[in-house]
């Protein structure tokens, strides 16, 4: 799945993320993939990850932050005035 995080409290070692679905997931530290862990200010970075059941909650495992895509400008055009 994809989806968007919403915040991650450090200290207190969990977050959440809103998934393309519109669905608010609960995310743990020990959740993110290969060591990867919010950094500061997390809100709207792209993750994918996968959906666990445990104690009947929904919650998020495996997550990965997906690289930055720097977006391209436009190119200006110019025109000559004669």
């Amino acid at each position: 799945m994809r989806g968007q995080m919403l915040w991650f409290n450090e200290t207190k070692n969990h977050g959440f993320i809103m998934t393309d679905d519109g669905e608010r997931l609960r995310v743990a530290g020990e959740s993110f993939a290969a060591g990867q862990r919010p950094q500061r200010r997390c809100a709207r970075q792209v993750v994918t990850f996968g959906v666990d059941v445990k104690d009947g909650r929904r919650r998020a495992e495996n997550v990965v932050f997906e690289p930055e895509v720097a977006q391209r400008r436009a190119r200006t055009r110019r025109r000559g005035f004669s």
